[in-house]
């Protein structure tokens, strides 16, 4: 549902009025992330208005759909309890561990406190030990588990039970009297095996599964390769310890894919466009002082040819063409190089291939901009100036090291096990521009 100023402002009208049962009747038919919606756009009192006239559930639902900072912004006014009995306590584990890391280890002590279900409080410290950027990190416990030794009649049995506790039944996992895992029971069996076979006659053995410390790239990497609509967690051993789902997996690529386009962009912190002044400056400033340094370079670069600008005034007009092409060529081949990377669909050890499968794009692409150039600049100046020749040579030969050079550097980052990420946007445009002139300037001198 699209929520317009209106329908805020008759909420906001109606909260100020303190009518619970209109409020109410406009929010009963919404879905959670709907709700979450309209309370981004309330205050922290507003918000708190709104949840107490929902169910816990639904409660519970809303409060992780929330943008983050509002969420942080709303936990700070409730008490420890409230946010145990009212949220937590209706959540799933993964779900509780991922509102638990938001709030300090003080605030965190005291909601475990406040938890009735000794279980459920066991599993959410369990796994904030575990990194968040790992596979651990991003599993939930509630999962249907059945032992490979039931019988079909007492395997139905058992996921009855374990179903009426979980809100979605991804897949049922086979384990052995070790909790190790031994496969997935396909549901299909049930209805078409006999009763008497026993469930580790009829599971699929060895299922796709990650470790507790696969980082959360590669558990996604994972699920997209084999279709996964969730994968199973283990851990040293091979015990079955907890499973991933897809909605959590989206999640995370959504914040990867932010994290690797502000660092792109040259924002070295993740930022939010409410986030305030300080915050955005500091994640701003650094790339921004790089970027004056290589500026400064490049005149101190182009102080030295003074006497060259005087024979020749007319190459200074070309200054840009080449510090830009430089740049979007270098940006180009690292961008494409670090999405290859992302996906898997090339590695790191192919150094020596890609350079070669760039260079040779690099040279036809070369090859048509310096023609271009060459043709317009031989119809201006004539085929004897010599910004002719030497705007055409430096254009040909910026391009080809913008090409290997974004490719080598973002491939080398990953060996060295440094995110590629940062090989694009700033970092490859400065190191461009400022070789792009010494390569141009360098070869006008020669060739004038």
């Amino acid at each position: 549902m699209e929520m317009d100023e209106t329908y805020i402002d008759n909420v906001k009208n109606l909260i100020e009025q303190k009518d619970a049962e209109n409020v109410k009747s406009l929010l009963i038919d919404l879905h959670p992330a709907d709700i979450a919606e309209l309370c981004n756009d309330l205050s922290p009192e507003e918000a708190r208005f709104v949840y107490r006239l929902l169910d816990n559930e639904t409660a519970a639902d809303v409060l992780m759909e929330m943008d983050e900072d509002v969420r942080k912004e709303f936990l700070e006014i409730l008490p420890s309890e409230t946010i145990a009995k009212r949220f937590v306590d209706y959540m799933d584990t993964d779900d509780a561990v991922d509102l638990m890391r938001e709030l300090d280890e003080e605030k965190q002590e005291e909601i475990l406190s406040h938890i009735e279900d000794i279980e459920q409080a066991g599993d959410i410290v369990d796994l904030l030990k575990y990194d968040e950027d790992t596979a651990g990190g991003l599993m939930g416990t509630e999962m249907v588990v059945v032992n490979e030794n039931w019988s079909m009649p007492e395997c139905l049995k058992e996921m009855r039970q374990q179903a009426e506790q979980l809100d979605e039944i991804y897949y049922v996992y086979v384990i052995d009297d070790e909790n190790r895992l031994q496969g997935v029971f396909p549901l299909k069996k049930m209805i078409t095996s006999p009763s008497v076979s026993k469930v580790k006659h009829v599971m699929r053995k060895d299922p796709i599964s990650v470790h507790v410390d696969t980082p959360v790239e590669d558990v996604v990497q994972t699920i997209e390769k084999y279709d996964l609509v969730a994968v199973p967690v283990i851990d040293s051993i091979g015990r079955l310890v907890g499973q991933i789902t897809v909605d959590d997996v989206m999640d995370e690529v959504r914040e990867q894919s932010e994290r690797d386009y502000q660092l792109a962009s040259g924002l070295s912190q993740d930022v939010e466009t409410d986030d305030n002044v300080m915050r955005q400056t500091s994640a701003r400033l650094p790339w921004l002082i790089i970027g004056m340094l290589g500026g400064i370079g490049n005149s101190m670069i182009l102080g030295n040819f003074d006497v060259t600008f005087a024979a020749h005034p007319e190459m200074a007009l070309y200054i840009p063409l080449i510090g830009g092409t430089g740049g979007n060529v270098g940006t180009q081949s690292s961008a494409i190089i670090v999405q290859g990377l992302a996906n898997n669909s090339l590695d790191a050890k192919d150094i020596f291939k890609q350079i070669t499968k760039e260079s040779v794009v690099a040279l036809i692409n070369a090859t048509i901009i310096s023609l271009v150039v060459y043709i317009y600049n031989f119809v201006r100046f004539g085929a004897t100036a010599t910004v002719t020749y030497s705007v055409s040579i430096s254009l040909f030969a910026v391009v080809m090291f913008a090409s290997i050079f974004g490719t080598l550097v973002p491939m080398t980052l990953e060996k060295l096990k440094v995110d590629p990420a940062i090989a694009t946007g700033p970092f490859i445009a400065i190191t461009n521009d400022i070789i792009g002139m010494m390569l141009y300037m360098g070869i006008t001198v020669l060739l004038a």
